[in-house]
């Protein structure tokens, strides 16, 4: 019987060699889409700006930081859970977030009221739906893991269960609530960045760099554990400690990124295999920035787009929503699941 407490690998040289080519083709299309991200910001920052420059830039600077910062978030998130759940058309989403999210939102406004609910303190709230949505995790993960039994496919079933007690729960609620309540809520449930609040933005930013910080210390595991949990384990690595590591992280990013903005279902799924059909080499350290600047290019670039062609007449999030939710059928359909 093969024990996980083996040495943990510290390099890379039990996986495939890289072809010279398809890293320098890697490394190209990296500079080209870190080009059109900046061409996407300047753009955000500077195209149809009025007024004195001392308002727009950190009023659009704000916007765009958050932005950059959910983007960044959705995209690290879906990359490491896909890898430890080996299937790219899987994101954290299955776990319940965004339900619990929802379920969070409509409790307060039903109990509270619109008013009290925006009247809030915005740090309060924040913290509190992190904390809410971390100790759901927290739970599940330590159920995960107190048996040896139990796998991620366990977990992620019960995940789903959740959710869909989470949005049963929230439906209910919402057919009894009163009507002006309702329409406050609405808003709440979607995904916008017109209002975001500076002292929540530097919060998320400092939560974030920690995660990415443990991110980059456990990396060179990353690529390993996308090889199969018998493969990771008869290389060195402690899946059980890392996998546990990795979905902490994801619940962090998770959490963080939904609080600020609300709910985005289908963004990671969408950007995360674009970075899979883009780049030649499935290696992490050319994946995870792959998507990384596809998600700021698309949010960046969309809420660009919303603003200074539609005129706000529709909001960024739902747009996501649907064009990744027609990318998911696409894959159901071509057969992309593993």
């Amino acid at each position: 019987m093969v024990h996980e407490t083996i040495y943990p690998v510290r390099s890379e040289s039990t996986l495939p060699v890289e072809n010279p080519a398809n890293r320098r083709s890697a490394l190209k299309r990296l500079a080209l889409l870190a080009l059109l991200a900046l061409i996407a910001m300047a753009g955000f920052m500077t195209i149809g700006a009025k007024g004195s420059w001392s308002f727009v830039l950190p009023f659009r600077g704000t916007k765009l930081a958050a932005m950059i910062l959910v983007a960044y978030s959705i995209a690290l998130s879906t990359i490491l859970f896909q890898t430890i759940t080996n299937n790219r058309i899987l994101t954290p989403s299955i776990m319940g977030f965004d339900a619990l999210y929802a379920l969070l939102q409509t409790v307060l406004v039903f109990a509270l009221g619109a008013h009290a609910v925006s009247m809030a303190n915005p740090k309060l709230m924040f913290l509190v739906e992190i904390v809410l949505m971390m100790g759901f995790s927290g739970l599940l993960y330590r159920w995960l893991f107190a048996g040896e039994g139990r796998s991620l496919h366990l977990l992620m079933l019960v995940g789903i269960i959740f959710g869909v007690f989470f949005r049963s729960g929230t439906g209910f609620m919402q057919r009894i609530i009163d009507p002006n309540d309702f329409v406050v809520l609405q808003d709440r449930l979607f995904a916008s960045f017109n209002t975001i609040d500076s002292q929540l933005l530097g919060l998320s930013t400092a939560i974030v760099a920690v995660v990415s910080v443990i991110a980059w210390r456990i990396g060179h595991r990353f690529d390993i554990l996308s090889l199969g949990r018998e493969t990771a384990i008869g290389l060195g690595i402690n899946y059980k400690r890392t996998t546990m590591i990795i979905l902490m992280m994801v619940a962090v990013l998770v959490s963080v990124s939904t609080a600020l903005v609300g709910p985005v279902t289908f963004f990671g799924l969408l950007v995360a295999n674009l970075a899979y059909m883009i780049m030649p080499v499935t290696r992490h350290r050319y994946t995870i920035p792959a998507a990384a600047l596809l998600a700021v290019i698309a949010l960046v670039g969309g809420q660009l787009i919303l603003e200074r062609v539609f005129a706000f007449n529709t909001a960024l999030g739902i747009v996501i929503e649907f064009v990744g939710g027609l990318f998911f059928i696409l894959m159901l359909v071509r057969g992309v699941a593993r």
